[in-house]
């Protein structure tokens, strides 16, 4: 399978869906549209892993550079959809108690208008 994703900014939130397997091979596709997705404290992302079927280190690893730079710049940061899969890979990374999660696309995009 392959890897996808798309972003969109509505009502100020900035919107990546993602899409088949963020791993080794497919990472790099991301990694320039990560890197700038936080520019000031104004910035709103929701990632949207509800497509998403698999995620490796390096995909992981890519989201922890997204939440690093949100911290850095004062934006923030919303993890919605995972999967039971990639749910565990984060509790097992430890990432859960590091990065803000919910459910579904509507609450994080609740929280991010608050």
């Amino acid at each position: 399978m392959s890897f996808e994703f798309h972003l969109e900014t509505t009502d100020r939130i900035q919107h990546l869906t993602l899409k088949g397997r963020l791993d080794s091979a497919t990472y790099v596709t991301l990694e320039k549209t990560v890197n700038g997705l936080f520019q000031s404290a104004d910035d709103r992302v929701l990632i949207d892993f509800s497509t998403l079927s698999y995620v490796s280190s390096a995909g992981l690893r890519l989201i922890l550079v997204a939440a690093k730079r949100a911290r850095q710049v004062g934006g923030r940061l919303i993890l919605c959809g995972l999967s039971p899969s990639v749910r565990d890979v984060f509790e097992i990374s430890g990432f859960l108690k590091i990065m803000e999660t919910v459910e579904s696309k509507a609450e994080g995009e609740q929280i991010l208008r608050a």
